[in-house]
């Protein structure tokens, strides 16, 4: 019975890749036991649903992401230091989730609606917090500048670094630290050149 927990994480790592590159809506359950080698009606072992499965995959997502956003955000960092660990953090749940990041990203506007996925929009809220609440607090604290508009900043960096979804690929030429530190030089020092 020992293989059971590690059989059902890899029917579950399938199933994210199915969804992630099909869509929730459009996978069956027996595309899902296909591509991981089993029957159909084995699946109903390790999972109740489709839904349970996507249920999952993204809470197990998300619980990882703020396990360490909570430590970045406990540990006093500056506003600077805060938004360097954040995208830091950011990149590496890229790395270590790509396919239910790809899912979130596709799904959750849907799915928040539904009460068994109300955490994603309890989600979406704390984040915007986390990272509204830095930009806010670095302006006050004259390390952003003011002339910004805050709300648009944060829209700007969560889009910029989460889209990296769509192209990263674990293992590639650059690790997330890497991809990482470019994105925030580019984002806190810009792009053009200073004589």
């Amino acid at each position: 019975m020992s293989a059971a927990p590690e059989r059902r994480e890899e029917i579950l790592a399938t199933a994210a890749e199915v969804f992630a590159a099909q869509g929730y809506r459009a996978t069956t359950v027996r595309r899902i036991a296909d591509e991981a080698g089993m029957l159909a009606g084995s699946l109903y072992y390790h999972f109740d649903s489709k839904e349970s499965m996507l249920d999952e995959i993204l809470s197990g997502f998300l619980n990882d992401l703020w396990a360490r956003y909570d430590s970045v955000l406990a540990a006093g960092l500056g506003p600077r230091e805060t938004i360097e660990a954040l995208v830091t953090e950011s990149f590496r749940e890229i790395d270590r989730h790509l396919a239910a990041v790809a899912i979130y990203q596709k799904e959750a506007r849907q799915l928040q609606a539904q009460p068994r996925f109300a955490y994603l929009a309890e989600s979406q809220v704390k984040f915007e917090k986390a990272w509204l609440g830095t930009l806010e607090r670095g302006v006050a604290d004259r390390v952003f500048r003011a002339d910004l508009d805050a709300r648009l900043t944060y829209r700007f960096l969560r889009d910029t670094v989460w889209v990296a979804a769509s192209w990263y690929r674990p293992g590639g030429l650059h690790s997330p630290e890497e991809i990482a530190r470019q994105y925030l030089s580019m984002v806190l020092e810009g792009i053009t050149l200073r004589g």
